[in-house]
C-alpha cells in the first residue's frame, strides 16, 4: 500500500492534480458553472468524490487537509476560469 502524504506541499500539489483533473474532464460544466455562477453545485458530485479520493491519499493527522482541497480549488479551477465572462468578476 502507498504511503500517505504527511506534509503539506505534498498534499496541496496531489489536489491541485485531482482538481485538475476534474476540470479537464468537466470543462464545459466549469465553463458554465462560471458563466451562471453555479459552479459548485454543477459540479458537487465530481468535487466530492475528488476530495474523496484527497482523503484516502493523506494522512489523517494533516489538520488543514481541508483547506488545501478548497484552496486547490479556487487556484486550479477558479482563478483559471477567469477569461470566461461572469457576474462573478
Amino acid at each position: 500500500m502507498a504511503r500517505l502524504v504527511d506534509n503539506p506541499d505534498l498534499a496541496f500539489r496531489l489536489a491541485r492534480a485531482i482538481v485538475s483533473d476534474i476540470a479537464l474532464y468537466n470543462q464545459d460544466k466549469v465553463k458554465e458553472g462560471i458563466k451562471k455562477d453555479n459552479i459548485f453545485d454543477l459540479l458537487a458530485e465530481e468535487l466530492e468524490e475528488g476530495r474523496e479520493h484527497f482523503r484516502t491519499r493523506i494522512s489523517p493527522d494533516m489538520e488543514q487537509s481541508e483547506h488545501l482541497f478548497d484552496r486547490a480549488i479556487v487556484d486550479v479551477m477558479i482563478k483559471q476560469a477567469g477569461k470566461i465572462e461572469s457576474p462573478i468578476w
